[in-house]
């Protein structure tokens, strides 16, 4: 069984539910999504499928993992209604917006030095990074400027809201990362 899909973020809505509580949403184009080969391993039982998601500007081949008993032919559709349904908890990873070269204050939130005597070009410094004699280096992973956002992030803990099989559209509560039409991988979790 497929646990795992993709999709295009739509952007972010306002909704409410049943009891008229507003809640945050996410639209999300799932599908349907092509499935180009089927990958197998003999040696160790491992079969997946090699899927085509049709993007805006380009197309995408992924791996989705299958099972024995999945019968997956190159040339099927899948949708996400056939994965998924409504109240399913998922996570969703994408990558983040990419906000170029930070210093120490916008990346870390670092409080800067003092704005007056004599602290004419240090407002926005890091001030100290390092020990005396003992380390006598920098420690690794020490927060300092750097490339900001870029990365894959996963939320957990997502609801599928809403599906819509006629727009092929996929509603989450809460947000996901990444800006409009990027692309998620959304994944059953228990």
């Amino acid at each position: 069984m497929i646990t795992s899909f993709f999709g295009f973020k739509l952007g972010s809505a306002q909704t409410f539910d049943e009891q008229g509580k507003c809640l945050v949403a996410t639209k999300v184009a799932a599908g349907p999504v092509t499935v180009e080969r089927i990958k197998t391993d003999q040696k160790d039982g491992y079969k997946a499928i090699i899927v085509k998601i049709k993007g805006k500007r380009k197309d995408f081949l992924r791996e989705l993992k299958a099972d024995e008993q999945d019968n997956f032919k190159a040339g099927d559709n899948l949708a996400i209604d056939q994965f998924f349904k409504v109240g399913d908890k998922v996570m969703v990873s994408a990558k983040t917006k990419g906000k170029g070269f930070a210093g120490v204050v916008k990346r870390w939130g670092f409080a800067g030095g003092p704005k007056t005597h004599g602290q004419s070009d240090r407002h926005r410094a890091p001030g100290s990074i390092g020990q005396r004699t003992d380390p006598g280096r920098v420690w690794r992973g020490k927060k300092m400027a750097g490339r900001m956002g870029g990365g894959t992030k996963t939320i957990k803990g997502l609801k599928i809201y809403k599906i819509d099989k006629e727009k092929n559209e996929l509603w989450l509560k809460g947000v996901v990362p990444g800006a409009k039409n990027n692309l998620l991988k959304i994944v059953k979790s228990n």
